[in-house]
């Protein structure tokens, strides 16, 4: 009796189970480039903003160094000023490989703000002093190359309410290129989002 109520029981579960469709998801792969789907930023947003920039700073003549030859860039600081948390180094990292492919900027990363990006470069430094290191192939003093450009900026979050239904999300992405000589920014750029969707809909 017990085995044939136990039975009945999980029959029971099974048919609830198929009844509300709660058979897990098939995983898929998501194109990344296809019209995005949700409030927030995804990479599609990043991709638009960082090519928009870079065609921008490029068009401008702000990165071409007279006489010739490539700039080098540091990165500074990029702001997340969104409700999301988000890795600014989406935007600037892409930015970064453009510049290095177009020939005209080199990136360092052994200078940064609050450090280098690579700390390899003063690691192996170290080892000047190192019996077991052949002396002739470590780095010398004074050939770590100060960086001539400086690219920060921000990315900032507006939310409106468009109707009782309907929401829109407002997003800035804002980079200054600034000549680390004197100071003075040499190219500035704004590249903005806007999202609207449901008002239950979130962006973060």
């Amino acid at each position: 009796m017990n085995r044939l109520r136990l039975f009945s029981v999980a029959a029971l579960l099974l048919a609830l189970v198929v009844a509300c469709g709660c058979t897990p998801k098939k995983t898929v792969k998501v194109d990344p480039m296809q019209d995005s789907v949700t409030m927030g930023l995804d990479y599609q947003d990043f991709a638009g903003a960082a090519d928009a920039m870079i065609n921008d700073m490029l068009a401008s003549g702000a990165v071409d160094r007279p006489g010739g030859g490539r700039y080098v860039l540091a990165i500074s600081r990029v702001t997340n000023d969104t409700m999301q948390r988000i890795d600014t180094d989406q935007l600037t990292k892409k930015i970064r490989v453009a510049l290095l492919r177009s020939g005209k900027v080199v990136t360092t990363t052994a200078i940064g703000l609050g450090g280098p990006e690579d700390p390899m470069a003063a690691e192996v430094r170290k080892l000047r002093k190192s019996k077991e290191v052949n002396q002739g192939t470590v780095a010398r003093k004074g050939q770590i190359v100060a960086p001539d450009l400086s690219l920060s900026g921000k990315i900032i979050q507006r939310n409106y309410r468009v109707d009782s239904e309907t929401q829109q999300v407002d997003y800035y992405f804002m980079l200054s290129l600034t000549d680390v000589n004197t100071g003075l920014a040499i190219w500035e750029s704004e590249k903005p989002i806007s999202k609207q969707g449901t008002s239950r809909s979130v962006s973060w």
